[in-house]
């Protein structure tokens, strides 16, 4: 196949899927969304790689798909970064401009972020992405770029993500030996919010809630950066087990009827859509049986408060429970569950809606991915050219001698913000 230059790829590793997303930029500015792959996915559990072979298969498969569709050899992905082992907090410091004229340079910038992140770790434990919220110059708050700013004392507000050692390595081994370089790895769920939040959601204050296979992830936003994350060890896969579990059916027929049929709000249920029935095959051989929605709703609703209840739970603990004046969003596959919304407006309190890739950030096979559960796919992506567009522009202005943020400094804060133009 014909090799492309400026092409980027989002290759999401979930539990249950992988997908892949090829794309390019545009005259338009946006990122042209040029293949997709996706394949069953095995060998993870709670997000995390534990059967390196299968893992390998259903990455290649999905990476294949992609550059059939699109006629592009893919070599370096962007990955996500998941599994309830994943650790996020705040940290901050300050530190003296070192210029005789105070003038803050991007080494102060340096410096500063170093010294939030100069904490002491367990042992197996790393630091995978510092994301700056905010700087303080001298008593001036709120400062996205500090540099070429005077002052004489220089604070930062970091988030950092922490991850074992291990988890992360073994993601981008298993990546290497499906013939990819990974270039970037990102927290799933801030892959997620760069497709679907918008830029007054994360001014504003708003949760995204990527509902996976096995794990939920949370990301709270406000002043346009991110505040909070979170991981918890629950999804999609908790409301399968229960639907075989409690009716005593084979799971790949649970997941069947989840998905055609289940809901996850009694309240957004019809008197007719309550009593109509359901086929239920049965184990061993037995007849199947006839069940009302109802029941299926008593089963999936409570799960479905659970998981949410944790999230807010964490929300509230973390003190951002009345920030949220965007709302909450969901994305990931358990969204797709119908009742989701509205069980999650009477949880959170707050208005919620379902999170799919912004049209006015992709072109191309848009509709293709118009899904809550490509979201973090197509962030994936979008963040790779962003990235790669600020590498090209950087290196301009190094060579024109500008004070622009350097590419360290700029590559924590701009990878998440900007067009890709």
């Amino acid at each position: 196949m014909a090799k492309r230059t400026n092409h980027t790829i989002g290759l999401d590793i979930g539990t249950s899927k992988v997908t892949c997303i090829v794309g390019g930029p545009s005259d338009e500015g946006v990122l042209q969304v040029l293949g997709i792959g996706e394949a069953e996915s095995r060998g993870l559990r709670k997000g995390v790689i534990v059967n390196p072979d299968a893992a390998v298969e259903a990455i290649k498969r999905a990476v294949e798909e992609a550059e059939r569709m699109s006629g592009v050899q893919a070599e370096e992905v962007t990955i996500n970064l998941a599994g309830s082992h994943i650790m996020g907090f705040n940290g901050q410091a300050i530190v003296a401009v070192a210029g005789r004229d105070r003038e803050i340079t991007a080494d102060d910038v340096r410096r500063a972020i170093d010294s939030a992140c100069a904490i002491q770790l367990p042992a197996g434990r790393e630091i995978v992405d510092r994301l700056p919220q905010e700087f303080i110059v001298d008593d001036q708050d709120g400062i996205n770029d500090p540099v070429s700013m005077t002052g004489a004392r220089l604070a930062v507000k970091v988030h950092i993500v922490t991850s074992p050692v291990t988890a992360r390595q073994n993601a981008i081994n298993a990546v290497n030996r499906a013939g990819l370089i990974v270039a970037d790895m990102i927290l799933e769920q801030l892959a997620a919010a760069e497709a679907t939040l918008t830029e007054d959601d994360k001014e504003y204050g708003s949760a995204l809630v990527d509902i996976g296979a096995e794990t939920t992830g949370l990301c709270v936003y406000q002043r346009g950066a991110v505040q909070h994350t979170a991981v918890f060890p629950l999804g999609g896969s908790h409301f399968t087990n229960d639907i075989a579990f409690g009716l005593r059916t084979p799971i790949p027929e649970a997941e069947r009827i989840k998905r055609s049929v289940g809901c996850a709000s009694s309240a957004s249920l019809s008197d007719a859509q309550r009593g109509e029935m359901v086929e239920v095959p049965s184990v061993g051989g037995r007849a199947p049986r006839q069940l009302s929605r109802q029941i299926l709703c008593d089963i999936l609703q409570p799960r479905a408060e659970e998981v949410l209840m944790h999230v807010s739970d964490e929300i509230r603990d973390s003190g951002w429970n009345r920030q949220l004046s965007s709302g909450v969003v969901l994305t990931g596959g358990g969204a797709l569950l119908n009742g989701m919304v509205e069980t999650a407006e009477q949880v959170f309190d707050a208005p919620v809606r379902v999170g799919y890739p912004e049209r006015d950030r992709f072109g191309g096979l848009i509709e293709d991915i118009q899904s809550p559960s490509w979201a973090a796919a197509a962030g994936l992506a979008l963040v790779s050219q962003r990235a790669h567009a600020l590498e090209q522009r950087t290196g301009s202005a190094k060579r024109g001698g500008s004070g622009r943020l350097t590419h360290f400094v700029s590559k924590f804060r701009n990878r998440f913000s900007g067009s890709i133009s």
